[in-house]
């Protein structure tokens, strides 16, 4: 872990200017009199779970296709579920390596000149059927609760590159989100969807399909990459967790974002690559609150 942090030159969480000294507590920032080790400031900071334990969980969370759930993790590392769902989010909580932004850097958008990124939004949440006696009444006296758990999110595919999944919130305003986090020199591809034809005319070229003619593909122009995605998805939440509530949709999808781009390379590299981003710490007040 010190190697992939530090590779050989440890410096300081506290000042990245300061002389390093290690002493048998571990290090000492000189410029601010702190103790510190390789887990400050990290994923593993003030935890009383051992390194093995966290190194196991972020193993099977990276390899398995589709997640594990809180219950099969604690059985399978001997903690309770409890422990095992603040850990779960803990890790999720490091996978927004390349999470979709309102706001995103020019560097880090999708696409770019000639390459197509197809572009679509769907709901998450379950379907009225499912749902107990007492919630299907209440929701035949109100029909606004129909959509009181569901979540709209938008997902971003560069055909042979990489996904993003973006929970959206009421605030925000679909067309600036595509233009935030698609290349402007992008083709675009969408289905006829107002929201897209909007944005449409800011790329390079805009591809449409319209499903309420049956139409699926036409020539370039598809959406069915994002689609499947989605699909992938759905199973997912289905198969694995069941539920995903709105306030931490987000961390599940850049969950499954990080084993989407990571689909090719070994366990190794993900484990790796998700250890060199365990630098955000999530405390268990800022998840439950």
């Amino acid at each position: 872990m010190e190697q992939l942090r530090w590779n050989g030159n440890v410096v300081s969480p506290f000042d990245e200017a300061s002389k390093v000294y290690k002493t048998a507590r571990g290090y000492k920032c000189k410029n601010t009199g702190k103790y510190f080790n390789v887990r400050t400031q990290t994923l593993f900071d003030n935890t009383k779970i051992e390194l093995q334990s966290w190194f196991i969980a972020i193993y099977l969370v990276t390899g398995h296709k589709k997640g594990i759930s809180s219950l099969q993790l604690g059985r399978d590392l001997n903690v309770t579920q409890k422990t095992a769902w603040f850990m779960l989010q803990r890790i999720r909580n490091c996978f927004g390596i390349d999470a979709a932004e309102t706001d995103i850097d020019n560097n880090n958008k999708l696409g770019g000149s000639g390459i197509a990124v197809e572009v679509d939004d769907t709901i998450v949440g379950g379907k009225v059927k499912n749902m107990t006696n007492k919630k299907r009444k209440s929701i035949a006296e109100n029909k606004n609760e129909r959509w009181s758990n569901k979540t709209t999110m938008v997902g971003y595919l560069e055909r042979q590159g990489r996904l993003r999944l973006q929970a959206v919130n009421g605030y925000h305003f679909i067309p600036d989100l595509v233009r935030a986090n698609v290349d402007a020199e992008s083709v675009l591809m969408t289905d006829t969807a107002n929201t897209f034809y909007k944005v449409g005319k800011d790329f390079a070229y805009h591809g449409v399909v319209d499903h309420g003619k049956k139409q699926y593909t036409d020539g370039i122009n598809s959406t069915n990459g994002i689609e499947g995605v989605f699909s992938l998805f759905d199973r997912m939440v289905i198969g694995i967790y069941h539920y995903v509530s709105p306030k931490h949709l987000q961390k599940y999808a850049n969950e499954f974002s990080f084993r989407y781009n990571s689909r090719k390379t070994s366990d190794l590299v993900r484990f790796n690559t998700l250890l060199s981003n365990c630098t955000n710490r999530l405390t268990y007040n800022q998840l439950t609150k």
